[in-house]
């Protein structure tokens, strides 16, 4: 029953999310091909199904967590602050790659496993998303990419 009245809340909150998304986000200019308006106009298009499914079949198992998931749930949290406040002076490159191995090492990757995996996702991200999708992306302290 929990599951339907928090899916009912998120809900009115998705509809009006989108409501907005499609009728008072409108940016003077578009400086990537989508535009930005577009990405909270699909969220809130991919959201609303998601709920409606949460609301016709709500998980039935209780959530009962041990306090070590707990704490990674917060130490993730934390992680993603982090992550936010250091994105652009350091660029997306090092702030990625800083997010990516701590993470690897929290979930319990060993080392070099979690190297490749940073640099990969850091490296071939950022021109993944500045020569093939055209969007900004913060060099940071790595003026050799501006």
């Amino acid at each position: 029953m929990a599951d339907r009245i928090f899916a009912g809340v998120l809900l009115v909150v998705a509809i009006g999310y989108t409501i907005i998304a499609f009728t008072v986000i409108h940016a003077p200019f578009q400086y990537d091909p989508l535009g930005p308006e577009s990405w909270p106009r699909i969220l809130g298009l991919v959201a609303i199904p998601c709920i409606l499914f949460i609301l016709a079949r709500p998980d039935v198992a209780s959530l009962g967590l041990p306090a070590k998931t707990w704490g990674r749930l917060a130490a993730l949290v934390v992680m993603l602050f982090g992550y936010s406040y250091l994105f652009q002076p350091l660029g997306f490159i090092i702030a990625t790659f800083a997010f990516c191995m701590a993470l690897s090492l929290m979930l319990g990757a060993k080392l070099v496993p979690a190297l490749a995996f940073s640099a990969g996702i850091g490296v071939v991200g950022y021109f993944l998303c500045t020569k093939l999708l055209e969007l900004n992306l913060p060099a940071g302290v790595l003026t050799i990419f501006r």
